[in-house]
């Protein structure tokens, strides 16, 4: 056996992170697991250079830790990085790199977790046993693309958002983005900005606020019903934006803070792309509907060519290929079966924290009560030794 701990969390992304930094206030024995080489890999690895903190720094500080007094509102995504590296070494967090869990089952004999993770370093399967479980992988675990007719054919550059860096080589090249989240739209801003042609595709509608709206609804919502902060967003959305459904925008029929809070979609936090759009040099198009080499044919009847496609679709959920004869907290999807605030609490000492669709405010809050909740636990003596 490798190691045997109280909690032991899977994951050394920012979810992970921020719940060992709770545990090691309390004093409470944990290990860390995480795959790739380094902590926060979808932030350092996986993330598109211009990237920044959608929200205020102060609805995205991980639990006992604020950001800088000098950093700037919005934080970029080196500052960010950096508040993570210095989280890291503050709250002396030691995750055990290159482990890949392959297996986790709760033994109803011992009460314990049993996990299996290979080290990549040696080939070698460890085996960990704890009494708490905590799945810190979250949502983004692996980019998504969805099947489309025909995407065989496409001799061109076809990637997730995942890996997009910036538009250094799609100059004057045709690009269609593919989905019109806050990712989608920022990246076909990138691009347009390195005089590539792009287009994205809008399938749904979409709610876009500008940053400070948002703001400002995170600081009414202290104060004031869902709906009221809803109807003052949209008449400023209207205000900035005027009617965006001349241009392929249509608003959902629920308000942005409402569907947030219900469903964890996001509104589109704009960055620049609507002028871009209302000025004709990004193109919006509706789904597409098949693929035939280099030329893709939408719903709408229109053709265009294309060199390059990136899809900016999101991610899913991987925790039920390793979590196994879990039936009280994850769904098939590998998502949480309650909704919140209740979605971080299974049987058995399994949590999961970064699930709730909330980003990272929703990421310190998953932490500090399933710390809270060990701490009970342990307090009452439910610890088997």
């Amino acid at each position: 056996m490798q190691g045997e701990t109280v909690v032991l969390i899977v994951g050394a992304g920012p979810a992970g992170l921020a719940t060992s930094a709770c545990l090691n206030v309390m004093e409470i024995p944990n290990i860390v697991l995480e795959m790739e080489e380094g902590c926060a890999s979808l932030w350092k690895e996986r993330s598109y250079d211009r990237l920044r903190l959608h929200l205020a720094k102060e609805f995205c500080q991980l639990p006992h830790m604020s950001f800088p007094s000098d950093a700037p509102t919005f934080v970029s995504k080196s500052g960010f990085i950096q508040y993570l590296d210095d989280y890291v070494s503050h709250f002396k967090i030691h995750p055990f790199y290159n482990r890949l869990v392959q297996l986790a089952s709760f033994d109803s004999c011992s009460h314990k977790w049993l996990v299996l993770a290979k080290n990549k370093f040696s080939g070698v399967i460890e085996e960990y046993v704890s009494k708490f479980l905590v799945v810190a992988t979250g949502e983004n675990s692996k980019g998504f693309v969805p099947t489309i007719p025909g995407l065989s054919s496409f001799d061109g550059v076809v990637m997730h958002s995942s890996q997009y860096q910036n538009g250094m080589n799609f100059e004057h090249k045709d690009v269609l983005v593919v989905g019109c989240g806050n990712s989608g739209m920022e990246i076909a801003y990138d691009l347009s900005n390195y005089d590539a042609n792009a287009s994205v595709v809008v399938r749904n509608t979409v709610h876009v606020l500008t940053k400070k709206t948002v703001q400002l609804g995170m600081n009414l919502l202290k104060f004031f019903p869902c709906g009221i902060v809803d109807k003052i967003a949209l008449l400023l959305a209207k205000l900035e934006f005027g009617d965006l459904s001349v241009y392929g925008l249509q608003r959902p029929a629920k308000g942005p803070f409402y569907l947030k809070m219900t469903t964890g979609r996001s509104p589109v936090l704009d960055v620049g792309t609507i002028r871009k759009i209302k000025l004709g040099e990004i193109k919006v198009f509706p789904s597409v509907k098949m693929i035939d080499g280099d030329h893709i044919k939408f719903l709408n009847g229109k053709i265009k060519k294309i060199d390059a496609i990136i899809f900016a679709t999101g991610y899913k959920s991987t925790v039920k290929n390793w979590l196994k004869e879990d039936d009280s907290l994850f769904n098939e999807d590998g998502m949480p079966k309650k909704m919140r605030p209740n979605h971080w609490k299974g049987d058995n000492g399994l949590y999961c924290v970064g699930f709730s669709s909330n980003g990272l405010f929703g990421i310190s809050n998953d932490a500090k009560n399933i710390t809270k909740d060990i701490v009970s636990c342990l307090s009452y003596g439910q610890l088997v030794s």
